[in-house]
């Protein structure tokens, strides 16, 4: 099946193909959550609620993003590798493809042609038809790894980013031993499907409402309640104005708990070279 979608998310001269197998592999997760209230237990939304922080915000928003996607910070090299696998087991793809992706989308964000997930053709596109209508040059290895060259050149990223899937399977085993098969259906499924959502709403809901601080030359804006969801994600203006900075909240009430987490690092020495804000805009905004 193929369809064309246009500037505005419905049509396109662009001939774009239905992915089958990423709509049958969504849609079985998605499909999945419907079995929760069957399975439901106050210890298993809890495992719910922290494998979504501990994958969400410390494995994508300060593993995937802030550390291997835009460096803003250094760590020790065995620590990079824990939070990059913590990263792949968020099942949001390997760390190579997913930071070549963002590392597009900040070249050439909006662009229709050129940026994986571009907002400008329409909210559904950029939340998730980007996925179930897969482009060859973003999903595609050999095409891809050329926007991560730092990262296809390491042997372990190579492994992870073929076989992250995998990851899914010990952990699975891993909960059912603890908590039965409701520890699976919320800590797998449910899990995934909500973190899923959260973070695309970055790419859907950020650049289209909330409020903008810098007058950047895309449609990025600080949406709150995105960025509670996604651990201070949501400040989307603020990054794409500096996206190599590390704190995305500025504001004392902009809630940035990623943030919270470089900070503990660099307690304890483990964070190093923490690109701040410049001194002289803070003091404006």
């Amino acid at each position: 099946m193929t369809t064309n979608l246009t500037s505005n998310g419905q049509t396109s001269s662009e001939s774009l193909k239905l992915s089958w197998t990423n709509v049958a592999f969504f849609g079985t997760f998605h499909a999945l959550v419907l079995l929760a209230p069957w399975f439901f237990s106050w210890s298993a939304l809890g495992v719910m609620i922290s494998l979504h922080w501990l994958f969400g915000s410390i494995g994508i928003c300060l593993g995937y993003h802030r550390l291997l996607t835009h460096r803003s910070l250094q760590v020790p090299k065995w620590l990079e590798y824990i939070l990059a696998t913590i990263g792949a087991l968020a099942l949001q793809g390997g760390p190579i493809f997913w930071v070549s992706g963002h590392r597009q989308h900040h070249l050439h964000t909006e662009d229709e042609d050129k940026d994986p997930y571009a907002a400008s053709r329409g909210f559904w596109w950029s939340h998730m038809l980007w996925i179930l209508y897969p482009r060859d040059k973003f999903f595609d290895r050999d095409t891809y790894q050329k926007y991560a060259p730092d990262m296809a050149r390491d042997p372990y990223y190579m492994w992870l980013d073929r076989y992250f899937l995998m990851l899914q399977i010990p952990l699975a085993v891993l909960l059912y031993a603890v908590g039965g098969w409701s520890f699976v259906i919320y800590g797998v499924f449910m899990r995934a499907v909500f973190l899923w959502h959260s973070t695309w709403l970055i790419n859907s809901a950020s650049h289209m409402m909330g409020d903008r601080r810098f007058e950047v030359e895309d449609g990025s804006r600080n949406l709150w309640w995105a960025a509670l969801l996604t651990y201070g994600e949501g400040w989307h203006n603020n990054h794409h104005a500096y996206p190599n900075v590390a704190k995305a909240g500025w504001k004392w009430w902009e809630l940035d708990m990623t943030w919270w987490a470089i900070k503990v690092l660099e307690t304890f020495g483990l964070a190093k070279r923490i690109v701040y804000p410049p001194a002289e805009v803070i003091a404006e905004v």
